[in-house]
């Protein structure tokens, strides 16, 4: 049997007897959802939330929206931007007024009062939502010799008093409360005065806006057209902790201790606003501002480790002492001051194990030392190689190669020693 995942969701049956009456009036009057819920005695949130899982359809036919159960939750009521539902309902016979002939000689504020609206809220709709309206209707008012001489669109006091503060919105990503501020102007004013005679701009910050929805890098802007950086508390609690951290070679659970911050959470802040810090401090070479690195990607590297060893390496830089040596002298594991040797100072490393032969080559200093008196008999004296290397203990094929491959003088100055023997 196949279970039907399309099945039409219903509320418990106390919820609909609880919101019985409330969806009653709701279809057959046209009262609010306040005054409903005030005389059913419900609370008007969650009618609200009833109304729209369940009864979309009703919600959606207040608005002059024809919609049936199944079809109605996919219709958006409302978009991002733009007029709503309510106030189009709301003044819609008046803006049909303000756009028709037989009006044309009213003003605004007569045409909402007989509509039994507020005229500047009606001339507010017209301005943000129907600019084209009052354009047309003042065209032909000054045609018929209706015109009664008034100033109308932006007045030349509010566009001095707003000038600085759209130009800074139209050079700099800035909030328009933040320039308000700067510029010493009301916020809702300034809000107002781009929605009526700004809409360009006010289209240019919102695409920018929806291009920058989702960045995460520190200094770019979000969605909401704030520039991405940390609270100033937050920087304020992990000061003290950042400056130990690029200052010096405590790890990060050192400093979370000594300064009572939570561990998780300096890390958290590391990660999400200083990557760079953890870059440097693991070796990596910083990218260039904007761009993103995968840290997991990169060996992890500790200043604490650094700083242990350097003695011992600038040592081994000034003298000719092998590391078992200088590991020696400053307590440190030869096989781990070895391994970190070879994966930070390759070069130094490489140049520890090798030495400089008599005739030039560049030998393993091991192999030198372990050959050395196999090469000084054999040289010296007419007895074989394999008689030597016996006797020392050495493989025969490995000292053979050596003396072959390095020092073919030896073998010349070994065999007149037994030609002059014979």
């Amino acid at each position: 049997m196949v279970k039907n995942t399309n099945k039409q969701k219903q509320a418990h049956p106390e919820t609909i007897a609880k919101y019985a009456e409330a969806i009653h009036l709701y279809r057959t009057t046209q009262m609010s959802c306040r005054a409903i819920c005030e005389r059913c005695g419900v609370s008007t949130k969650g009618f609200a939330t009833y109304l729209n899982r369940y009864h979309r359809e009703l919600l959606l036919k207040r608005y002059g929206v024809e919609a049936d159960q199944k079809t109605a939750e996919n219709i958006k009521l409302r978009k991002k931007f733009g007029q709503t539902p309510a106030a189009h309902q709301k003044y819609k016979q008046a803006v049909n007024a303000c756009d028709h002939i037989d009006y044309l000689s009213y003003n605004v504020s007569q045409i909402a009062h007989e509509f039994h609206l507020d005229g500047s809220a009606l001339a507010n709709q017209l301005k943000a939502h129907y600019p084209h309206i009052p354009e047309r209707r003042e065209k032909e008012r000054t045609r018929r010799c209706l015109n009664d001489n008034k100033q109308r669109g932006v007045r030349p006091e509010s566009k001095a008093r707003y000038a600085e503060a759209v130009e800074m919105l139209h050079a700099a990503d800035r909030s328009i409360r933040q320039v308000a501020e700067k510029c010493n102007v009301s916020y809702s004013g300034l809000k107002q005065h781009l929605l009526f005679y700004h809409k360009d701009l006010i289209e240019k910050r919102r695409k920018k806006r929806m291009e920058c929805r989702g960045n995460t890098l520190p200094g770019t802007l979000n969605g909401n057209g704030k520039t991405r950086r940390p609270d100033p508390h937050t920087v304020e609690t992990y000061r003290e902790a950042s400056h130990l951290y690029r200052t010096t070679t405590l790890t990060v659970s050192e400093i979370a201790e000594q300064t009572h911050v939570t561990e998780s959470g300096f890390r958290s802040y590391l990660r999400t606003w200083h990557r760079e810090w953890m870059m440097e401090r693991r070796g990596v070479v910083v990218p260039p501002e904007g761009t993103s690195v995968d840290l997991s990607a990169s060996k992890r590297y500790r200043k604490s480790a650094a700083a242990k060893y350097e003695p011992a390496i600038r040592k081994l830089k000034e003298n000719k002492q092998t590391m078992a040596e200088v590991a020696r002298e400053f307590g440190l594991h030869p096989e781990s001051f070895r391994n970190y040797l070879h994966e930070h100072e390759p070069q130094l490393a490489e140049s520890l194990g090798k030495t400089s032969a008599a005739n030039g080559k560049i030998l393993s200093k091991n192999c030198m030392e372990k050959y050395a008196e196999a090469m000084r008999i054999y040289e010296t004296t007419p007895e074989n190689l394999k008689s030597i290397a016996q006797r020392l203990g050495l493989p025969y094929n490995s000292v053979g190669g050596f003396i072959r491959r390095n020092f073919p003088d030896v073998i010349e100055r070994h065999n007149q020693l037994v030609a002059e023997r014979i």
